[in-house]
């Protein structure tokens, strides 16, 4: 009877301190209100210099809905966890509510509702029939078992059924979540709505309508953009020099992708740290190397070097496919790159990238660049709803014309206007809203 009091003791104790770590870490200015508020300064600018009406101003300022829930686990050792977690839908004037759902220690309503607008501009920029969502589950997946993801999972898809589906509300996989958890979710939502509804998430396994090319269509994406650029600079691939922040499911893609394509990928790093070599990396090696040790520290192929380390690299492009506010007012001066391309959500501050436009360091931004995970979620639900099955090539074209259609129009507006890149696809995705505003007769001072 001592060691079982002693045992639930020690398990309450530990408890308690991964709680107190969890809130601690939500109340960091980088996880709060300031990255919000930090996001709709950008609004400004682009209000003034559209003349944006009123109605819309008000109406982009703020999510159209919020929804804070309480999902209860029931662990494997019997004991109950009650986590924390939201959907968010920011804006639903071009269609219905996208975004993912990401499993993380920091995740907080402020982060959820921050990406859900960045989800709402960047389907607005490249003409997607969706408005901005996103969802969040506070918690380290790192201490789940198999089991335990699934019950939470499952958890959050009851918690949150009555806001989503096919016409309301998609989710789909983000930080911490997969094909494999997408499936939980999409069992869970038809056993509770007693239908098969394929469409009312995205980024699910191929046997239940998930679609070919989903898992590398952020990495394929940047690059696509990435190649735009460099050919509107004039610019050769070999010729042409990358570090990667990141090594998740959308870096490796992106890296593996563009090594294949002839540019040299000279460094990647996780949070762990990173490896560098000159004369560019093998990737996949890489990828072996951290599947078997866990990280990417251990890997013996280049140098070592940490993660800061890589942000001041020499190079001709910085990736940054980690998480937000990576470059702020406090590092920008570290960076080196000839230009930034932004595959994470939100990785350079607002004061940072005034800093990077004043010394002429280009940025390909978020809501472009990392555009071709939400694109081929469209063609997942277009799929769906027409009981469809795409080849990886066909859908791999599709997303090639449709993102280079989009991104000539932002690079050129940008070369016309004398803006940034930043700049004008804010500007395209809220003239888009603003549209649609207008069109439903939600905008008084539009007229």
């Amino acid at each position: 009877m001592a060691k079982a009091t002693s045992k639930k003791t020690k398990n309450a104790k530990k408890e308690a301190t991964d709680q107190s770590h969890i809130e601690a870490r939500a109340l960091t200015p980088q996880t709060g209100a300031a990255l919000f508020e930090d996001a709709r300064s950008r609004l400004e600018e682009v209000f003034q210099a559209l003349d944006t009406p009123h109605d819309a101003r008000s109406r982009l300022m703020q999510p159209a809905a919020s929804l804070q829930v309480s999902v209860p686990v029931r662990m494997d050792d019997g004991s109950l966890q009650a986590f924390p977690a939201w959907r968010v839908q920011y804006d639903i004037s071009l269609g219905p509510a996208k975004g993912g759902v990401r499993f993380h220690p920091d995740v907080n309503q402020h982060e959820v509702t921050t990406l859900s607008f960045w989800m709402a501009v960047k389907c607005a920029v490249v003409g997607l029939p969706f408005g901005g969502g996103k969802g969040g589950v506070q918690v380290d997946p790192k201490q789940l078992s198999s089991l335990e993801r699934e019950r939470l999972a499952r958890g959050y898809i009851r918690a949150i059924a009555d806001i989503m589906g096919p016409d309301r509300d998609i989710p789909a996989p983000d930080m911490n979540t997969d094909a494999e958890v997408m499936g939980w979710m999409i069992d869970e939502y038809e056993n509770i709505k007693r239908v098969r509804a394929p469409a009312a998430i995205t980024g699910k396994p191929i046997p239940l309508g998930g679609s070919q090319g989903r898992v590398e269509a952020t990495g394929h994406g940047a690059l696509t953009v990435l190649d735009l650029w460099a050919e509107q600079e004039n610019r050769k691939p070999e010729e042409t020099t990358v570090a990667v922040q990141g090594f998740g499911n959308a870096a490796y893609h992106f890296a593996r992708q563009a090594a294949e394509r002839g540019y040299k990928v000279v460094a990647v790093s996780d949070s762990s740290g990173g490896i560098y070599k000159e004369e560019g990396l093998d990737i996949d090696a890489a990828k072996k190397a951290k599947q078997k040790h866990g990280e990417l520290a251990k890997c013996r192929q280049g140098k070592r070097i940490k993660g800061d380390e890589l942000l001041a690299l020499e190079v001709d492009v910085l990736a940054l496919a980690a998480m937000e506010n990576q470059v702020t007012g406090d590092n920008v001066g570290d960076v080196a790159a000839g230009m930034v391309l932004e595959i994470a959500n939100g990785p350079v501050t607002s004061d940072a990238d005034a800093a990077l436009e004043k010394r002429g360091i280009d940025v390909l931004p978020d809501v472009l660049a990392n555009t071709g995970g939400v694109i081929v979620s469209y063609f997942e639900w277009l799929q769906n709803r027409a009981g469809q099955a795409w080849s990886e090539e066909d859908v791999n074209q599709r997303l090639d014309e449709k993102l280079e259609r989009e991104a000539r129009q932002v690079l050129e507006r940008a070369r016309d206007e004398k803006i940034t890149y930043r700049q004008a696809a804010y500007r395209q995705g809220i003239e888009r809203i603003t549209e649609a505003l207008l069109a439903r007769g939600n905008c008084q001072d539009c007229r």
